[in-house]
């Protein structure tokens, strides 16, 4: 199949390679050039784990990119990959959205004979696939929905392991009023195995709002039976490892620590809610897992000012940066309210990450970055582990490095004994 994927960010890129390895004709649409040019040469401008291999072996074969929509000519289904950032009100903003579909029709409206499919990726609210996304692609068109289909197609991935994800989906989603369109949309996972959910378009734009905002609850309960735990003097993890095993819970995300970040979850809970209240319902659940979540790294500050005294003047090593390990993404890390706390209160950051160096400092342009975690640690103060990078995990004598050996866990990584975690 032709496909045009219109975004070249982490949805789109991940989808567009993986579509592309497995056989079909792939071409990226992005606003950027520079993006576009690091694509064409075979650089992918996010890390993703397996993403420069992909690329290495379908750029110029079967995978291009373009700032241009004219690929949509040729394409059997379009894909919209574009970002729907937050608003001030915490709902999600769509004019990324319509300017995709805008664009798409516009194109489409050139071609006569041609079925086209017009599938959404991007996570959006109930009834945007319908509601926006058709009318802007039918009145730029001006064509009917006889010529085109409408499709809402949600990712399910988890950054770090995302090409993993798209090979080996726990399911493929496909929401539509068309059977045409659908069957269509289905065809491009030809070469993928995953048992494929039919539904209505609302239904699985909603399917992605609830997994991760059902997954954000998990973290925050676990986070507040961790603060608890805490003060009980109980180990939340010989907890949560207990209820994990019952098979109505599983393990997953119950590990507590310093909360969820990510380009997802915080968004689209805050969408969720938003969404909510614009239909008159009070969320309460959703509402206290995002005030747990804005709390809980802040708990860390608390702790090593207990461990440290006022913390003005000190020097304090925050290792991780990116909101998980695996990543240079720093969006809503758990890191970035740390850091901010910490300068508020007069302390001295060294800062070191992997990978998020280059994009933190875009934030926090003071703070000092490091080339590795012994420079950071090299007299401090105190220290705060904040991503489970698999190099903090082996750190053991370069915390000697220390001036005073305060060691604060937000993930539980750590096998040494002068640690102390943030709820356990």
């Amino acid at each position: 199949m032709r496909i045009t994927v219109v975004g070249g960010g982490y949805v789109g890129l991940v989808s567009a390679a993986c579509f592309a390895d497995t056989g079909h004709f792939v071409t990226i649409v992005d606003t950027d050039p520079v993006k576009v040019d690091m694509i064409n040469s075979k650089k992918p401008p996010i890390y993703e784990k397996g993403l420069l291999d992909i690329l290495k072996r379908t750029v110029g074969k079967n995978l291009s990119a373009s700032t241009e929509y004219e690929s949509v000519t040729d394409s059997d289904i379009s894909l919209i990959c574009v970002g729907t950032p937050p608003g001030e009100d915490g709902s999600a903003n769509l004019e990324y959205i319509r300017a995709a579909a805008s664009s798409i029709g516009t194109i489409i409206g050139k071609t006569t004979g041609r079925y086209h499919v017009v599938a959404v990726k991007s996570t959006v609210p109930p009834g945007t696939t319908e509601n926006i996304v058709k009318p802007y692609v039918l009145k730029s068109s001006k064509k009917t929905d006889d010529d085109i289909g409408f499709v809402m197609n949600p990712e399910f991935l988890r950054e770090g392991l995302a090409v993993y994800d798209f090979m080996n989906p726990d399911r493929i989603v496909i929401g539509s009023k068309s059977r045409k369109a659908a069957d269509i949309a289905e065809k491009l996972y030809s070469g993928i195995k995953g048992e494929i959910l039919h539904t209505e378009t609302t239904a699985a734009e909603m399917i992605k709002y609830t997994s991760n905002a059902f997954l954000a609850t998990k973290i925050s309960f676990s986070n507040e039976i961790g603060n608890i735990c805490k003060i009980l003097g109980i180990d939340v993890y010989d907890v949560m490892k207990g209820v994990g095993m019952d098979h109505r819970i599983s393990p997953f995300f119950l590990n507590a620590g310093a909360g969820f970040g990510g380009s997802c979850f915080p968004k689209d809970v805050s969408a969720l809610v938003s969404l909510a209240k614009s239909k008159g319902i009070n969320p309460v659940l959703l509402n206290s897992v995002l005030d747990v979540n804005e709390n809980q790294p802040l708990k860390m500050v608390e702790i090593l000012e207990k461990r440290t005294g006022p913390l003005k003047n000190k020097k304090i090593a925050v290792l991780g940066l990116a909101f998980k390990d695996n990543t240079d993404d720093i969006r809503d890390s758990r890191s970035i309210p740390v850091i901010c706390a910490l300068l508020k209160k007069g302390a001295q950051v060294s800062a070191y990450d992997p990978m998020a160096t280059n994009t933190m400092r875009k934030v926090y342009p003071d703070v000092e970055y490091c080339s590795s975690s012994s420079d950071a640690l090299c007299d401090a103060d105190g220290c705060l582990i904040m991503t489970e990078w698999p190099e903090f995990s082996e750190l053991n004598d370069e915390f000697n490095l220390m001036k005073s050996k305060v060691i604060i866990e937000g993930r539980r990584i750590l096998s040494i004994n002068e640690r102390e975690g943030i709820c356990w």
